[in-house]
């Protein structure tokens, strides 16, 4: 008998799905089938991939619905909150099919008497895509979409948590013609995520996940010298400057420390602000946690679901009880929100003070329902307890003053640098990571240039 995999929903703890891990024969079969049809795939006229992708997208959208209502299942998403991610996927895929023709366009170097010379973007060949369970769908098709759009096969492998996902795309290209091969899921363990990894056929592995998953990545594909796109784990800050609107700055962060129970990679995790505005902002902030409602995700008046397994869950706790032995104070009753258990998945949002970087809730990725706040009297105090951190995926500014947000960003070691928002992914920007948050790029024009690789034409036309 295989192996299976089974997804435990954390809304009842009950099994939502159950799959069949893939087999040494299938896993054959796909890379195969993958490294035949790419072959004749990049040969398809770019407007041709077009046309097919966005028929994808069409057909990907007209599920909306039920693919909400999966994701709610699945990970814990409220349902009142799932539907977003299926505008964000449309968003983002329509807007790198669009980018396509301008980025994937020969580069000509210049005029040379008798010669013509231009640079080619040609495929990697076969793309991985790993893809985790907190953004099921955002995260996949930062590389999928534009790797097949470049030429290439894709293959991917979604979270145990999130299988149905992986399906959801393949009907999708199905639906929309796309050729057998082109793209393609499958089910299956580590060890044999490695193998593939490891496959020749495979040109180019994008990984998100967690930061030991990256080193895992790297390891299997040692040697191999082929492109590794690593989208890891993040610590985001965000400054609160004197000049800020309090009103705007509380909503937002409120907003990106607990949307998704805090489980985003580019979640606010730690709140620096400035002495002036503290004591309002805090306030403000507490008052705003205190009308979440933990709760049953699957009725549309939760705004706070479970995290995704109850070991994250205790992860957290242990977080947060550490932080209060060493002094931290806790601003938001869990009595406030019954649905809070000890043992469960479901955790109340918790509000820390009187934090410092000694304590693991300001230093190590808590993926969840908690945020540290800390008092600071300068700008360039702000900018140091920033940048202490092993990672560097986005941080932002809350401030009136476009001139200063520009000299803090510049001094600030991340991807992305915010401006009175966080916690979104424009697609006509780069999407990428520094530090232990990872390398490599996505999204934007660039997001192409990691698909591909450069092919350059040197030809003598005049003898």
């Amino acid at each position: 008998m295989s192996e299976s995999l089974k997804t435990i929903s954390p809304v009842d703890g009950r099994a939502y799905v159950e799959r069949a891990l893939a087999g040494p024969k299938q896993i054959a079969e796909t890379l195969a089938r993958a490294a035949a049809a790419q072959k004749e795939w990049k040969k398809t006229a770019l407007a041709d991939r077009q046309k097919a992708l966005l028929k994808a997208v069409e057909a990907f959208v007209a599920h909306k619905d039920k693919i909400a209502e999966e994701i709610t299942w699945q990970m814990g998403r409220p349902i009142g909150q799932s539907p977003g991610e299926v505008r964000g996927f449309e968003e983002r895929a329509r807007a790198m099919i669009a980018l396509a023709p301008e980025a994937l366009a020969d580069v000509d170097v210049g005029a040379k008497p008798n010669f013509r010379r231009f640079i080619r973007h040609e495929p990697l060949g076969v793309v991985f895509t790993v893809a985790p369970w907190n953004y099921p769908y955002l995260t996949a098709v930062n590389s999928i979409v534009p790797a097949l759009m470049a030429g290439n096969a894709v293959i991917l492998k979604h979270s145990h948590q999130t299988p149905l996902c992986a399906e959801r795309f393949q009907q999708a290209f199905d639906a929309a013609g796309i050729p057998k091969g082109v793209f393609q899921h499958l089910h299956l363990s580590h060890a044999d995520t490695a193998r593939v990894i490891k496959a020749p056929e495979v040109g180019f592995v994008a990984f998100t996940g967690s930061v030991s998953g990256g080193k895992m990545v790297e390891a299997a594909a040692a040697g191999r010298f082929i492109g590794v796109g690593l989208e890891l784990g993040g610590k985001d800050p965000a400054y609160v400057r004197p000049d800020c609107t309090l009103a705007h700055a509380v909503e937002n962060l409120v907003d990106g420390a607990f949307f998704n129970s805090g489980q985003s990679c580019c979640g606010i995790e730690r709140i620096y602000v400035h002495a002036d505005v503290y004591d309002p902002f805090v306030e403000g902030f507490v008052e705003l946690t205190r009308k979440y409602k933990l709760g049953d995700p699957t009725k549309p008046e939760t705004t706070l679901g479970p995290m995704v397994r109850t070991q994250a869950a205790q992860f957290v706790r242990k977080q947060i009880a550490d932080a209060v032995k060493q002094g931290a104070k806790s601003l938001v009753n869990p009595k406030g929100f019954p649905a809070h258990a000890p043992g469960t998945p479901y955790l109340a949002p918790h509000v820390l003070v009187d934090v410092n970087h000694k304590m693991a809730v300001m230093m190590e990725e808590s993926f969840g329902p908690v945020i540290g706040i800390m008092k600071v009297k300068s700008d360039d105090e702000a900018i140091r307890l920033m940048n202490d951190s092993p990672f560097g995926l986005t941080a932002a500014i809350w401030t009136s003053d476009a001139d200063a947000a520009l000299r803090i960003g510049d001094a600030i070691d991340t991807g992305t640098w915010f401006m009175n928002r966080c916690d979104y992914l424009d697609p006509a920007l780069a999407w990428t990571g520094v530090k232990d948050s990872g390398r490599g790029c996505t999204l934007s024009a660039l997001g192409y240039e990691h698909l591909t690789r450069p092919k350059s034409f040197h030809l003598r036309v005049t003898i």
